[in-house]
């Protein structure tokens, strides 16, 4: 990133909850300005900016989008051109996550899964990368060691982490030398809500944690260093993804 003494500028897809919003605050603690990328969880990311702003006045803004609508997402880069007047790093976090057993996937499933996993991040990506190389900035996908050893019934969202893991090698690729790409991958971090809860009930979720080498689950607060890390402390790797799992990844 630029070694100006100008606050870095980071826009946060899905920021509003869960593992998104660990990411923003982690950032912010950091020193980061934040913008706020939230879908529908409208009263979240506005809580969660006025929770930043507090801390530090005018360090936080929202901005609402379907990443699956690639006409939306240059007005995601310009928002935070015009609330911060720059643009340093990108988050691509947001995700949708549930099951779609073969003989059951539809358009919907997939213009869904693969909109927020993979075409949101590429066009994103794209909007954002003449700011990024003007401030040698960084791009951070959030994968998932699924990516790369399948899941069983989610043959969908695993194609799509899987095409969002070969994106963030050929965008390190693509960008450099200006700009850096690289992926974290968690693994049994934060048990899914929703539709695929009912998946991973405590029984599915202890034997989960009995084949990962650590015998525990992760926090938000790992993947959120992980990125803190890649962004801040890391000006030498690009291209790589980092698998914060408790050595699952190894085991599945």
């Amino acid at each position: 990133m630029s070694t100006t003494s100008e606050p870095p500028v980071v826009l946060v897809t899905g920021a509003a909850k869960r593992v998104g919003a660990e990411i923003a605050r982690t950032l912010h603690a950091a020193g980061a300005k934040l913008l706020l990328h939230y879908r529908a969880s409208a009263d979240e990311a506005m809580a969660l900016a006025a929770e930043l702003n507090q801390a530090r006045p005018q360090s936080a803004a929202c901005v609402q989008a379907d990443l699956g609508d690639a006409a939306q997402l240059p007005r995601l880069v310009a928002a935070a051109i015009e609330h911060f007047g720059r643009l340093d790093a990108l988050v691509n976090n947001a995700s949708s996550f549930y099951a779609t057993p073969i003989g059951g996937i539809d358009e919907a499933a997939w213009q869904d899964l693969i909109g927020s996993n993979l075409k949101g991040p590429l066009f994103l990506s794209q909007a954002a990368a003449p700011y990024l190389k003007e401030t040698r900035g960084a791009i951070i996908n959030i994968t998932d060691i699924h990516a790369e050893r399948p899941l069983k019934n989610y043959p969908l969202y695993c194609a799509a982490k899987a095409g969002l893991l070969g994106l963030t090698r050929a965008l390190a690729l693509e960008l450099a030398p200006e700009v850096r790409v690289n992926a974290v991958a968690p693994g049994p971090i934060k048990w899914p809500d929703g539709a695929a809860a009912a998946d991973f009930d405590a029984e599915a979720r202890a034997a989960i944690i009995a084949r990962t080498f650590l015998k525990r689950e992760g926090s938000p607060g790992d993947i959120a260093r992980t990125v803190r890390f890649l962004l801040f402390d890391a000006p030498y790797v690009t291209g790589q993804v980092i698998n914060v799992d408790g050595g699952r990844s190894l085991h599945l």
